[in-house]
């Protein structure tokens, strides 16, 4: 691997079809990255549609393409149904290929998917791989359960073309929660690859403000929102069915719940007075930092923050079309991190109120697993460092104090 200069530059991909959580990871490595290094630059191509609804440090940067979503049955349409899908994921190709030769890349970090969505960074990784850059491939410490990955990346010949095309592989969680290759035939070559470099921490706002008092609410989260509509249903359900459980509780829906949704599950939460429903806030973790405890879906991004502001939590996976959070929340609980509730005990108004009210008794994960660490972004700073300083006298120094996302 040649050696990286001061003003390194690092793209970074985020194919973002269905929720908010490929550009928040991408988001949090990035500001800890020029947090760390002084010269460095960072630019994201996202597909998000509000990805320019979050704030970014100096020297971070998106570029957006095209929006596509997934549906419920693991089906993609173009967000905008004026244009053809395949012309939607022409112009994505189009656009991430030429930011790339344009932007000149040291370091190119893929999340998740190996090839990109339908293979839409195949070319550009290629290309890149020419002219010598790093090239890293990022995946969450769940991917989903392994029959479906082996399926999707055997049709793919994910395997193989990972194993030619990556430098590295950052695995975000630590080698004794969960492989996510696991049930997959990795040759030896690919799994010298992989480093696990743990969760990766958050921080709050440095002063938070807004009309949420600190520690007198729970938490209901849905991460995007676009499939969180029958957890939000669930606990309304639930405060609507024991009058005894009073405890106040904060809802926020997702900025990618349809509308129709949305506007029903606000009228029946306007009906109990312990529930407030908003929309969107784009510092999740500070209202995440200021809860009680917290409920949901545990998404990759809900699940760290949980672990780095040690809350209480209460998960309610999503079962289908991937097994990835309930796969989580079932290892989460058997660490002794966090409560489970299946989405089919959830229906029962009675039986997730009474989730609720022990929710609000348990102790907080680093008392029930104080063996669990959120190192990742400091690893992966050491990892960049290294890269950064090879080959020379003055190269950057981590900066010391910590790393604020």
């Amino acid at each position: 691997m040649p050696p990286l200069s001061q003003n390194a530059r690092i793209l970074m991909y985020s194919h973002d079809t269905f929720g908010l959580g490929h550009l928040r990871r991408c988001r949090t490595i990035a500001h800890s990255l020029v947090n760390a290094f002084g010269g460095l630059q960072v630019l994201i191509i996202s597909g998000a549609t509000i990805a320019g609804a979050f704030d970014y440090r100096t020297r971070v940067d998106f570029v957006k393409i095209p929006s596509v979503i997934k549906l419920r049955n693991g089906e993609y349409t173009s967000m905008n149904h004026h244009i053809d899908l395949q012309d939607t994921l022409t112009m994505r190709q189009a656009i991430i290929r030429h930011t790339a030769e344009t932007f000149e890349p040291d370091i190119f970090i893929v999340d998740k998917e190996p090839m990109g969505m339908r293979r839409e960074v195949e070319d550009t990784l290629v290309y890149l791989k020419t002219r010598g850059t790093t090239l890293v491939l990022g995946l969450r410490e769940v991917m989903d359960a392994p029959h479906l990955l082996k399926s999707e990346w055997e049709r793919n010949d994910i395997i193989r073309k990972a194993d030619q095309l990556y430098d590295d592989i950052w695995v975000y969680g630590p080698p004794d929660f969960y492989d996510p290759l696991a049930g997959l035939d990795v040759p030896q070559s690919l799994r010298a690859k992989m480093n696990f470099v743990g969760f990766l921490q958050r921080h709050a706002s440095e002063s938070r403000s807004g009309s949420h008092h600190r520690d007198d609410y729970i938490l209901v989260t849905t991460g995007g929102g676009g499939d969180g509509s029958d957890l939000i249903r669930d606990v309304i359900n639930a405060y609507e069915s024991d009058s005894t459980l009073t405890q106040r509780a904060l809802i926020v829906l997702g900025p990618y719940m349809p509308a129709e949704q949305r506007q029903h599950l606000t009228q029946a939460g306007a009906r109990i007075p312990a529930l407030e429903i908003i929309e969107f806030d784009n510092r999740m973790e500070d209202l995440i930092a200021g809860a009680k405890a917290v409920v949901a879906m545990g998404g990759y991004n809900t699940y760290c923050e949980i672990l780095s502001f040690d809350k209480p939590a209460l998960i309610i996976p999503r079962i289908s079309p991937r097994e990835e959070q309930l796969i989580r929340a079932r290892r989460a609980h058997e660490l002794g991190l966090v409560d489970m509730l299946h989405p089919d005990e959830s229906v029962n108004g009675p039986r997730l109120a009474q989730a609720l009210k022990d929710l609000l008794k348990r102790e907080a994960p680093s008392q029930t697993a104080p063996h669990m660490r959120l190192d990742g972004l400091s690893n992966i700073c050491e990892i960049v460092r290294k890269w950064l300083g090879r080959g020379h006298g003055d190269h950057l120094s981590v900066v010391q104090g910590g790393l604020p996302s």
